[in-house]
């Protein structure tokens, strides 16, 4: 492993505090990294002699998993190079981490892709966006999300089938508007950097198109009005509950959700009372004094994703009252694919290591946001299942609201990373002119071959009976 990829980042356990410099002195200090890790280093990607068969690698990455569901697993990644994309991150981890690397960690994402980024409303009800999904999240080098966020942005565009044009511009405008927010940010207050956020309501980009812009808030402020509408006891529960019975019951939809038994969750029998005494002792005192109010009723297994696809993920339905649900999604949390080339996670739990990653990383976080361990000895976090959650729907998106949005996505990622990292070293690095964006736009168009290559070998081990896979109608 680069020796620079093990330096710590500010929040490192056991750090002593770093002697005092200027915003301006540490931007000199990431300016000298360019000595020994040229931005142009950052360009391109050929294949090390090494690489590991991605067959090799994905199956490899399916230990633990859910047998019956691994071949959904298989059938959604099958779907398009995008959705394998989605669904690699642990081939990407590996290939990342054979590139040269700056050595300036931050809270990694791990998974810095497009459609894990989208709007959730925070604990106030503002509607924000920001990252959403942090499974993977870990100490890492910042250029290692970067990369993949690029990567994403040209494989989305080729699955649009965009002109080279657009793609280049996009991507290229995509590590542009990280590199300037990042500017942006180590010049700011830290409490500024720390309370900045996103709001999708409030959202303007004075760089972006004019008209772009404004179907774009026509869009947002419809997709929030339909998501107000959307509440849990008008909408949710009885999407996904029967009352046929002595008391409500998550309805089973095979194979996607079904209720599991005593063998596959050993906790079943008691109610899970270990595991949901756990997670109480996992939130805020003064959310459990709100979580108290709710009582178990029914929990039940659900497929989600693509990359989540055969680890235990859940739906808990509690009820305080008649027409007072709650539902929490209740996920595994594994060890994070960045693990083997960044180093292991400082938390004993994998679900306190996401949570503790989400708190970092995000403007703001659920509630109910909070980890245990199941009796099955896997580990799990958990938060409500929806509370206005909006993800982009990527087919309905033309070239100019695409690059708006990749570059929404970059200005959350570079404010994640600069509420744990050194934003002014980064920026130092980064510098002020297109040297950095021209290199991380040329490994991102390389690599998107290597993913259309990646993809090709899934479905030629499909083909071939070596794989099975599902495909959902």
């Amino acid at each position: 492993m680069d020796k620079a990829v093990s330096r710590k980042t500010p929040h490192d356990r056991h750090d002593t505090p770093a002697p005092y410099h200027t915003p301006d002195e540490r931007a000199v200090q990431g300016r000298l990294i360019r000595d020994s890790v040229p931005r142009s280093s950052q360009a391109g990607w050929k294949p090390p002699v090494s690489r590991r068969d991605v067959i090799e690698v994905l199956e490899e990455s399916n230990a633990g998993r859910l047998p019956r569901l691994i071949p959904i697993r298989f059938g959604r990644m099958s779907a398009s190079p995008f959705a394998f994309f989605r669904g690699a991150a642990a081939v990407m981890a590996a290939d990342l981490a054979t590139t040269p690397t700056s050595g300036l960690r931050v809270q990694a994402c791990g998974d810095a892709h497009l459609m894990n980024f989208g709007g959730f409303a925070t604990p106030e009800r503002n509607v924000i966006f920001d990252i959403n999904d942090l499974d993977e999240t870990l100490p890492a080098p910042f250029e290692w999300d970067l990369k993949r966020l690029a990567a994403s942005a040209v494989i989305a565009a080729q699955h649009l089938e965009l002109p080279y044009s657009d793609t280049l511009r996009l991507t290229r405008d995509l590590v542009r508007q990280y590199r300037e927010r990042m500017h942006d940010y180590a010049y700011m207050r830290a409490l500024d950097v720390w309370y900045d956020r996103i709001d999708l309501q409030k959202y303007q980009d004075k760089s972006g198109d004019p008209d772009v812009m404004e179907s774009l808030r026509k869009r947002i402020s419809q997709r929030i009005e339909a998501e107000r509408r959307k509440t849990v006891p008008e909408y949710l529960y009885p999407k996904l509950v029967t009352e046929q019975g002595r008391q409500p019951r998550i309805k089973d939809e095979l194979p996607l959700i079904f209720h599991p038994d005593a063998d596959l969750a050993p906790g079943l029998e008691s109610g899970y009372a270990k595991a949901i005494q756990s997670y109480r002792e996992s939130l805020a005192e003064h959310v459990r004094v709100l979580f108290d109010r709710f009582h178990l009723v029914d929990l039940a297994l659900k497929v989600v994703g693509v990359g989540s696809v055969g680890t235990m993920c859940g739906v808990g339905l509690f009820m305080a009252s008649d027409n007072d649900p709650l539902f929490l999604q209740v996920k595994e949390a594994r060890a994070s694919v960045l693990e083997p080339y960044a180093g292991k996670s400082l938390y004993a739990n994998h679900g306190q290591r996401v949570i503790e990653g989400q708190r970092i990383m995000q403007a703001a976080s659920d509630v109910f946001l909070g980890w245990s361990r199941g009796e099955n000895e896997r580990d799990f976090y958990a938060r409500q299942l929806r509370d206005m959650k909006m993800s982009v729907i990527l087919e309905a998106l033309d070239a100019g609201l695409l690059r708006q949005y990749v570059r929404m996505c970059a200005h959350a990622l570079a404010r994640a990373h600069a509420r744990s990292g050194d934003a002014a070293m980064i920026a130092g690095y980064l510098g002020s002119g297109d040297t950095f964006d021209d290199a991380i736009t040329e490994f991102a168009t390389e690599y998107s071959s290597q993913n259309r290559q990646d993809y090709r070998e899934l479905i030629r081990a499909i083909r071939e009976g070596r794989i099975e896979a599902i495909t959902e109608d």
